[in-house]
């Protein structure tokens, strides 16, 4: 089964075995090496329950089109960007639905570099060949090999950091069952810190709710444990573990884009004047750290896939989005989650100050409405409505993701969804009182 709904934007993604199965993974197998005719390419796979089935199917598949395949067994997905960028494979696919419901499976598929696929570079193609068909492969298949690549991606992250700057923080970990758990514990056994872990062992069924911490309901229990413990922040993961969550020592949730500027100011540091790439969904405190750091800031459309080409196109040395991916140039040009959660740990630890005092700055000056969603019936309508009403008296409007108004002293971006029939409003202002009386101006239009 290879329902064509399961092929997305950026990735492969859907109900198995109802939409994806080892059937259709076998397929995608042969159609990635059609596509692309990788000599040698890697697999791994993430700790869903159907995960050994499609990873195994995929790897027989990409053999048999003629690929010699290295399975790395079960990682998470920033390993695999890491053993393609590092070991000169060229490509990769991770078997991985992310921070979705257990029913859900995918791929998240790569090129020589780790450079991503999509479908403007190239999932269109894998598509094509998964539901046409492939040519015949050679007579003499690719070799299926396994490699153990979990202590050379430990000794890479942790280059990102001096391990002797840290002090003794005292840390709360939710892995949410997912990949987290194998890749930080190691880590962090090499550092001064007190930790509490809390499940960080890899179980597909998730016990422990879905592994997805952007969602407040998700965090409950990260925050609780913070404030119970007395601890200097909490840190926790998504399913595949590219993405990281702060919970600062107050036990209150840190959104991404202040944890973009704090990191982004510790990366001009060392890299005096960089440029530094930011989603135009971000706090005004991105942009404004960047330039009192003396960096240059670029927004960007959202998605992993336009945040590499332009940290690429650019020679961004770090970029970082709302939902908590984090991309650095020296990680081959992609996101992780745990690079960051080290880094974070570093700066704390270098600054003498608690994360909420780092952080109130931000939280003085800029007033975030968060992503609010709604559901519209014309979308294209709405959005010239909302153009018709705030564009005149904008300084500036822009059309690189949604819209984009621009005031002295506020702004918003609106943005459809690409699935379903909603317009995603983020919100900012210098007050809490414009923020919100803004914001209900905005969403009274959406809703209208």
């Amino acid at each position: 089964m290879l329902d064509s709904s399961v092929f997305k934007a950026y990735d492969v993604r859907g109900i198995v075995p109802d939409e994806l199965d080892a059937e259709g993974a076998y397929r995608l197998g042969r159609a990635y090496v059609a596509a692309f005719e990788p000599a040698t390419m890697a697999i791994g796979r993430d700790m869903r329950l159907t995960s050994p089935e499609l990873a195994e199917a995929a790897a027989r598949g990409a053999s048999e089109q003629g690929a010699d395949v290295v399975v790395l067994g079960e990682i998470g997905t920033e390993m695999l960007y890491y053993a393609v960028g590092e070991h000169g494979y060229e490509g990769g696919i991770q078997v991985t639905a992310s921070h979705n419901p257990r029913a859900y499976n995918g791929m998240k598929i790569v090129r020589r570099g780790a450079r991503p696929v999509g479908g403007d570079t190239g999932l269109d193609k894998i598509k094509r060949f998964a539901e046409e068909g492939t040519p015949d492969g050679p007579d003499q298949p690719g070799t299926i090999s396994q490699k153990d690549i979990y202590e050379g991606f430990r000794e890479r992250v942790l280059r990102f950091i001096d391990p002797s700057a840290i002090q003794p923080l005292r840390v709360v970990l939710d892995g949410t069952n997912g990949m987290a758990g194998p890749m930080i514990g190691p880590l962090l056994e090499r550092l001064p810190i007190t930790a509490f872990p809390h499940h960080l062992d890899p179980d597909g069924s998730f016990p422990n709710g879905e592994p997805n911490p952007l969602l407040e309901e998700n965090r409950h229990f990260i925050v609780e444990q913070v404030v119970a413990e007395g601890a200097d922040l909490g840190i926790a993961w998504d399913g595949d573990a590219d993405r990281c969550f702060f919970i600062d020592d107050t036990g209150e949730f840190v959104p991404g884009d202040l944890i973009t500027a704090l990191i982004a100011r510790s990366m001009l540091e060392r890299h005096p004047g960089a440029t530094i790439i930011y989603d135009l969904r971000a706090s005004w405190a991105v942009r404004d750290t960047v330039a009192a750091a003396g960096g240059t800031a670029l927004e960007n459309r959202v998605g992993h896939a336009f945040m590499k080409a332009r940290l690429r196109k650019e020679e961004a040395v770090f970029a970082g989005e709302v939902s908590g991916h984090y991309y650095f140039k020296d990680f081959y040009y992609c996101d992780t989650g745990i690079v960051p959660a080290l880094v974070m740990l570093e700066l704390i630890s270098r600054s003498g100050q608690k994360l909420s005092q780092l952080l109130a700055p931000f939280r003085e000056r800029y007033h975030i409405s968060g992503e609010i969603n709604s559901t519209v019936a014309d979308v294209p309508l709405k959005l010239q409505e909302l153009k018709d009403r705030f564009g005149p008296s904008a300084e500036r409007v822009s059309h690189l993701d949604g819209i984009s108004f621009e005031y002295p002293d506020w702004h918003f971006n609106v943005r459809p969804s690409n699935t379903e029939p909603l317009l995603r409003l983020n919100l900012e202002a210098l007050s809490a009182e414009t923020m919100e009386r803004r914001r209900d101006e905005v969403l009274a239009l959406i809703t209208s």
